[in-house]
C-alpha cells in the first residue's frame, strides 16, 4: 500500500481532500482509487463557479478498465481545476497527492472537513476491504 500523507482527509469512496486555508480545499482520488482503475485516459472536471453538495458525484474519472464517479467530500463552489489533466490525465497515476489533484473548492463550512475519514481511519478502511 502507498503512503498516506498525514494532512489529508478522506471519503471512504476514495476521494482526499487538503484544506488549503482562507476556507478552501483540494481535492482528488487517493493513491489507492488510482492503482484499482488502472492508467487513466481521460478526466471530466466540474466547471468553475459550479456548486457542490458533500457525497455527490461532482467530477468522472476514466481508465482503460472503467470510468469512476468521483465525489466531493465538502459542499461549496467549485474555484479552480487541474486544466492540465485534460492533455495528461495520467498525471494522476503518477501524483494523486500531489499535481493529479482535481478541483479546489471554496468551503460552505470547514465543519464537513472536519469530519472527513483522518488518514488512519482511511488505511484502516482499506486495510478491512482486503480482509
Amino acid at each position: 500500500m502507498s503512503e498516506i500523507p498525514g494532512d489529508l482527509k478522506f471519503l471512504s469512496s476514495h476521494e482526499w481532500a487538503r484544506n488549503d486555508g482562507n476556507g478552501r480545499v483540494t481535492v482528488g482520488i487517493s493513491d489507492h482509487a488510482q492503482g484499482l482503475l488502472g492508467d487513466l485516459v481521460y478526466v471530466e472536471l466540474p466547471e468553475v463557479g459550479q456548486e457542490a453538495k458533500a457525497g455527490e458525484q461532482i467530477a468522472v474519472v476514466e481508465s482503460v478498465k472503467a470510468a469512476s464517479d468521483v465525489y466531493s467530500p465538502v459542499s461549496g463552489t467549485i474555484v479552480e481545476v487541474n486544466s492540465a489533466l485534460s492533455d495528461k490525465p495520467e498525471t494522476i497515476n503518477e501524483d494523486a497527492y500531489g499535481e493529479g489533484w482535481l478541483y479546489v473548492i471554496e468551503v460552505a463550512g470547514i465543519e464537513e472537513f472536519d469530519e472527513l475519514l483522518a488518514p488512519d481511519d482511511y488505511a484502516q478502511a482499506l486495510d478491512d476491504a482486503q480482509d
